[in-house]
């Protein structure tokens, strides 16, 4: 391994912070799933993908990742600013006027590690099976990861990518679900049942793994196992099972803080659970 996990949970608690933080300071935004997905995306910035130095969209021989579910850009900006793409100190300016820290990650913006515009759901299967598809043509032997939650899987758009990849043997790709069972409206089963993912995937000739997702080491295992799966002619799913607001107590597996802002008292509740590591921005 590249870094030991207490220092990759140290990252995630930092990660947490910023994003709470984010969120209160614009009093917008998106905590709930951002904070579920911290760990996967620390673990995959900081020990699974493999990265060059400085940003170019071209993005050749290296590893690509295409965030799907836009909304929980809070994570994102956190883990590409302490990944090294741009100073942590932009982070005070989500969602804020002339910011290139949008709501949703925008291209326009030029910020280094944003390679689509996702504010819309669904989008990113395909796009990123494109690049895929690319990598595979130029002889690029990197991989594509994307990052999807289990609410957006409601979009038609996303199993019309399903079957398209496994049918043209689209294997240097690994698209992880955060499987939090929550979505704006409401748990998932009762706005529009996902039914067995597993089987569903599998049904589309995807090879599935599952994984705990708040569990560092748990996620790096199943990411790299994943790794080890790829070029043998199917595309890889990970079912990533983590919890809507991981990290904050009162906030946990509650789909209220998918898309709502803590007050000063919440966001001071917020920070004494989360260790200050890499220091605020």
């Amino acid at each position: 391994m590249k870094h030991e996990i207490s220092y990759l949970e140290s990252v995630a608690s930092q990660v947490r912070r910023d994003i709470v933080r984010m969120v209160h300071g614009c009093q917008s935004g998106h905590p709930g799933g951002s904070l579920g997905c911290t760990d996967f995306l620390v673990a995959l910035y900081f020990e699974v993908m493999n990265r060059k130095e400085g940003f170019d969209m071209d993005g050749v021989g290296e590893d690509l990742f295409f965030l799907s579910n836009g909304h929980i850009s809070p994570v994102f900006y956190s883990v590409l600013a302490h990944a090294g793409y741009f100073d942590k100190s932009e982070l005070a300016t989500f969602r804020k006027l002339d910011s290139r820290l949008q709501g949703h990650p925008t291209t326009h913006e030029h910020l280094p590690g944003v390679r689509i515009a996702s504010g819309s759901l669904g989008q990113g299967l395909s796009v990123a099976i494109g690049a895929a598809l690319a990598k595979k043509l130029n002889g690029d032997k990197s991989l594509v990861y994307t990052l999807h939650g289990d609410g957006e899987l409601q979009e038609g758009q996303i199993w019309e990518a399903a079957m398209f990849a496994p049918h043209n043997r689209v294997d240097n790709l690994i698209a992880t679900i955060d499987y939090n069972g929550q979505q704006i409206d409401g748990p998932t089963s009762q706005v529009l049942s996902l039914g067995d993912l597993k089987a569903k995937f599998a049904a589309f000739d995807w090879t599935v793994l599952e994984s705990e997702g708040n569990d560092m080491a748990q996620v790096i295992k199943v990411l790299e196992e994943a790794k080890s799966l790829t070029g043998q002619g199917k595309p890889i799913a990970i079912l990533l099972k983590t919890g809507m607001g991981h990290g904050v107590d009162y906030m946990m597996g509650s789909h209220k803080w998918h898309g709502a802002a803590p007050n000063d008292a919440q966001l001071d509740a917020a920070l004494a659970q989360l260790e200050e590591t890499l220091g605020d921005y």
